[in-house]
């Protein structure tokens, strides 16, 4: 059996925290995921601590806005890291199901979040 996917929500102000404690109430429990911040750091100084949540092992790193510092310093680290992906426009569907699939290889993870992230996305009510 492979490792599991490890997740890192990296987002701006408080976001990525704000996810993972809504994953943790709904689930039970933070599925492997870390929330990271960019507050207060520049790019070499976020790039440093997405090193050091991402551990060892496969991680899919989770951003929130794709032209946003988060995405482009998390893009750059996975260059580095053959098992890195990254995946941008989180949101709380997508996070759920990843913590529920974790067990997929790391590419089928990606495109996993991927789709299920869009389609979290609708128009509901009238």
């Amino acid at each position: 059996m492979s490792e599991a996917v490890r997740g890192v929500v990296m987002a701006h102000a408080d976001l990525a925290a704000g996810l993972v404690g809504a994953v943790r109430a709904i689930a039970g429990h933070d599925g492997g995921l870390a929330g990271l911040s960019n507050t207060g750091c520049d790019r070499a100084a976020l790039a440093r601590r997405l090193e050091d949540a991402a551990g060892d092992g496969p991680v899919l790193v989770f951003t929130d806005l794709a032209g946003g510092s988060c995405a482009a310093v998390a893009a750059a680290v996975a260059r580095g890291r053959p098992a890195m992906r990254v995946v941008s426009g989180v949101n709380l569907g997508m996070l759920l199901d990843f913590v529920f699939h974790r067990e997929e290889p790391l590419d089928a993870a990606a495109a996993r979040a991927v789709a299920s992230g869009r389609d979290a996305v609708r128009e509901v009510g009238g």
